[in-house]
C-alpha cells in the first residue's frame, strides 16, 4: 500500500461542497470535460466549475435531456455520445480533436449501478464496460490534447469497490450474474485505472486520482425498486432519505471530484483514492465501511487491468510497439 494514501488535513470534509473547495480558485480559461455532466452530482459539478471560470464540455448519452438541464447555463457546451459505444466514444474524441483545443481537467462521473444483467459491445457486462471501459477509450482517445503540466484526469469511484476486486477468471459474469459485485468490479477498476495512467502520465505532469464522492440519492438508483432501497435503510416508504444513514447532498457529493481536480493541496500528488475531501485512509481489515481496498491499488493489477482494457477497446495511447 502507497505510504502516501493517508489524510493531509485539507481542511474540507463530508460536509463541504462543491463550491466550498473551490473558493478562490480562478478556472478562467481552463477547459474541463465533465461526463454525466448533467444530472446528479455530475450536474453539480458542471455548476461549480462554470461558477468558478472554467469552460465545460459535457458529452452525453441523451443530448437533448442534457441540454434542457444545462440550459441557461453560459460556459457550457453539450456532444453526443455514449459510453457504453465505443463507436460514439471515438467520434466524440474525434470531434474534439478536430477542434484543436487543450483539456485541462477530465471527470469521469458518468456511471450505472447495480443494473440488471445487461451485454453491450461483443458480450461484455455493462456495469463494467459502461463505467470502465468507456472511460478508459475516451481519456486515451482524448491524450493529445490533454495539457502537460498540470491536467488532472480523475476518475469517480466508489465505496461500492469494497465489494469485489477484478474477477479475472470472469470479468462479464458467464458463470451467473450479482448486480452489486459486479458494480463493485467496474468501481475498483476505475481506481486501478486512475493508479495506472497516474504512473504513465506523472512524468508529462498529468496526475490521476480516484475517489467515492459519498451515499448521495441521485438517478444513479434508477435501476433500483424502492422496495430494494427500503430493506437497505435508505429512504422510508414514502421515499424521503434516512437521516442515519447521513446521505449528502449532490453539491456535497460533487465536492470531492471537484477538489480532486482542482485543489493545490494535491499538487505533486497523484494515483491516490480520495473520499470527504481528503486522501483516504487504507480500508481496516475488519471490513468498517470506509478507505480504500489494497487490491485496488494494487500497481501490478493495475498494469494487467490497462493491457486488457487496451486490447478490448483497441486504444492505447501509451503503446510503445
Amino acid at each position: 500500500m502507497s505510504t502516501a494514501q493517508h489524510k493531509i488535513g485539507s481542511g474540507f470534509g463530508a460536509t463541504s461542497t462543491a463550491d466550498d473547495v473551490l473558493e478562490g480558485i480562478d478556472l478562467t480559461g481552463k477547459l474541463a470535460i465533465v461526463t454525466g455532466g448533467y444530472s446528479g452530482i455530475g450536474l453539480e459539478t458542471t455548476r461549480a466549475l462554470v461558477r468558478a471560470g472554467a469552460h465545460v464540455v459535457v458529452p452525453a448519452r441523451r443530448r437533448a435531456t442534457a441540454e434542457e438541464a444545462l440550459a441557461g447555463l453560459d460556459g457550457v457546451e453539450v456532444d453526443e455520445m455514449d459510453l457504453g459505444d465505443l463507436e460514439s466514444v471515438r467520434a466524440f474524441a474525434e470531434r474534439f480533436l478536430a477542434s484543436g483545443r487543450t483539456i485541462d481537467i477530465v471527470i469521469d462521473s458518468a456511471g450505472i449501478m447495480a443494473c440488471p444483467e445487461t451485454r453491450v459491445g461483443p458480450g461484455w457486462e455493462a456495469q463494467f464496460a459502461t463505467n470502465h471501459l468507456g472511460h478508459f477509450a475516451l481519456v486515451n482517445r482524448l491524450w493529445p490534447a490533454i495539457a502537460p503540466g498540470g491536467a488532472r484526469i480523475v476518475a469517480v469511484s466508489s465505496r461500492g469497490h469494497h465489494n469485489s476486486g477484478i474477477r479475472w477468471n470472469d470479468i462479464d459474469w458467464q458463470d451467473g450474474y450479482d448486480k452489486w459485485q459486479a458494480y463493485g468490479q467496474a468501481k475498483t477498476a476505475n481506481v486501478l485505472f486512475a493508479v495506472h495512467l497516474d504512473r504513465l502520465g506523472r512524468d508529462s505532469g498529468v496526475r490521476a486520482f480516484a475517489l467515492h464522492p459519498g451515499g448521495i440519492l441521485t438517478p444513479l438508483q434508477r435501476h433500483l425498486p424502492k422496495r430494494e432501497m427500503v430493506e437497505r435503510g435508505w429512504i422510508d416508504e414514502n421515499g424521503e432519505p434516512l437521516d442515519p444513514q447521513g446521505f449528502k447532498t449532490p453539491p456535497q457529493g460533487a465536492a470531492t471530484q471537484v477538489w480532486a481536480a482542482t485543489s493545490p493541496a494535491l499538487d505533486g500528488l497523484g494515483g491516490l483514492y480520495l473520499e470527504d475531501c481528503d486522501v483516504a485512509e487504507p480500508a481496516p481489515e475488519d471490513g468498517a465501511g470506509f478507505g480504500v481496498k489494497a487490491w485496488a491499488l494494487d500497481p501490478d493489477q493495475a498494469a494487467r487491468l490497462w493491457e486488457l482494457s487496451a486490447r478490448r477497446t483497441g486504444v492505447n495511447a501509451f503503446a510503445t510497439d
